[in-house]
């Protein structure tokens, strides 16, 4: 069967799928934890969000359900999560709900999907028959069990509006270009920087009933970095209240791991970040008039010029 928005008569199947939930959002999963619970699903019936739910059923015991969400002020849209995981052995299945979704998003009108998964997860091949590509990988370091002292001196303040120009510098100077499409800094409104007189160090702070994500954006040339680490932990984090902290660390901040290492943290797994692009590349032929001043070019020659369509929602 072709798949379709999730209804309310497919409910039932969810309670039996909750403990078979895969998570294409670390963020998501860590701070809110299980999507199926009824308080978090509440909000993926919220017809005022970008959140859509879709169910592939193939006629046998187990359906699959997905579902993708985009934040508005974000141009990609993000898997967010696939259930139940026995039913990724079957790799149409997977294939057929996964185009769905993606589907959707090019309804929203978004540039790109993400997803997050385990290197060696069954969804792997599954994404990439999908169009999806490898842009990076990644692993969530659990900061929670460190021990530190109380009396850390002070390093952090919360950012504000005019820290925004140089956090977009620091972003440039360190995010691959790559990733720059996926891996925004500048956009959230939450957020700490290194109070020193040139900002080299930024995190992002994201709150959650079920802990904190950070997301690290830290020069290479920054110093005391561990000594900073502690005193976030210590006294420059608000609002805490005993909450697990996460911190993704991305492969381009890998030199890192070593100092959180060091600090006690501990690690999960190795996760890959795939990207599928849904815009087009089509190009036009422009004339440059004769007397242009242009030097490497003959005059009346066509040259071609790439730009950028987004393609039709399908």
């Amino acid at each position: 069967m072709p798949s379709r928005p999730l209804e309310l008569f497919d409910l039932p199947r969810l309670s039996r799928y909750r403990s078979e939930v895969l998570s294409l959002d670390c963020k998501q999963i860590l701070t809110r934890g299980n999507p199926l619970r009824a308080v978090n699903f509440l909000t993926y019936l919220n017809p005022t969000q970008h959140i859509y739910t879709a169910i592939t059923d193939n006629g046998e015991s187990d359906a699959l359900i997905g579902s993708i969400h985009h934040d508005e002020a974000e141009s990609y849209a993000q898997l967010k999560y696939l259930t139940p995981a026995s039913a990724l052995e079957n790799s149409d299945t997977s294939l057929r709900l996964l185009e769905h979704l993606v589907a959707q998003a090019k309804k929203w009108r978004t540039f790109q999907v993400l997803g997050e998964i385990e290197e060696n997860s069954s969804l792997f091949e599954p994404l990439r028959q999908s169009g999806f590509s490898v842009y990076g990988r990644q692993r969530i370091w659990d900061l929670s069990n460190i021990i530190f002292s109380d009396d850390a001196i002070s390093f952090w303040r919360k950012r504000n509006a005019v820290d925004t120009i140089a956090i977009q510098s620091l972003q440039r100077q360190i995010v691959p270009p790559l990733l720059q499409q996926v891996e925004n800094f500048a956009n959230s409104e939450r957020g700490l920087i290194c109070a020193n007189d040139e900002i080299m160090a930024y995190i992002d702070v994201i709150y959650g009933t079920r802990g904190i994500f950070l997301r690290p954006l830290i020069h290479p040339n920054a110093d005391n970095v561990r000594e900073k680490l502690l005193s976030l932990l210590a006294q420059d984090l608000p609002n805490r209240r005993e909450r697990p902290i996460y911190l993704c660390v991305r492969s381009y901040q890998a030199w890192i791991e070593p100092i959180l290492e060091e600090m006690g943290a501990t690690v999960g797994p190795r996760q890959v970040v795939m990207v599928k692009h849904l815009v087009s590349v089509q190009r036009t032929e422009k004339t440059v008039p004769a007397n242009a001043d242009t030097a490497w070019a003959n005059p009346a020659a066509p040259i071609r010029s790439a730009e950028f369509h987004k393609e039709n929602p399908s």
